[in-house]
């Protein structure tokens, strides 16, 4: 049932958002927020310069589960997600899932997700549950 997976397997990618990876998704979702886009508008908040959609960096756990913790056939049942510190265009982050707990009953698993800088700094943080199908 659980495909010898065990607590504690993780798996890491690495990704670097462009504006035209922000462009897309802008495009995608609807969510036109200067703050993202315009340079100008993003040099006059906290952040000093645009920043990438939280829910797209996020996104890479979705790509993580999907393909391969525990990979294809995988649905979520739960996301929680903390936004901790912006992530910044042509900034490279490293996003990690790890199986925290599998039930013995059935295939579900719950999830530690967490996105990190190249520095270390924790960008997001949550748990998922899944299950897989």
């Amino acid at each position: 049932m659980q495909d010898n997976f065990k607590v504690g397997d993780f798996i890491e990618w690495k990704k670097t958002f462009t504006l035209v990876d922000v462009q897309k998704f802008a495009e995608i979702s609807g969510d036109v927020n200067p703050v993202h886009l315009d340079a100008d508008f993003a040099a006059s908040t906290q952040f000093g310069q645009p920043i990438v959609h939280g829910m797209l960096v996020a996104s890479l756990f979705s790509a993580i589960i999907a393909n391969e913790l525990p990979g294809p056939g995988t649905i979520y049942l739960h996301q929680s997600l903390d936004f901790k510190a912006p992530v910044y265009h042509n900034s490279e982050v490293m996003a990690r899932v790890e199986i925290i707990h599998i039930r013995a009953d059935k295939p579900i698993f719950e999830l530690s997700t967490i996105c990190r800088n190249a520095d270390g700094k924790i960008l997001i943080e949550g748990k998922a549950i899944v299950i897989k199908k």
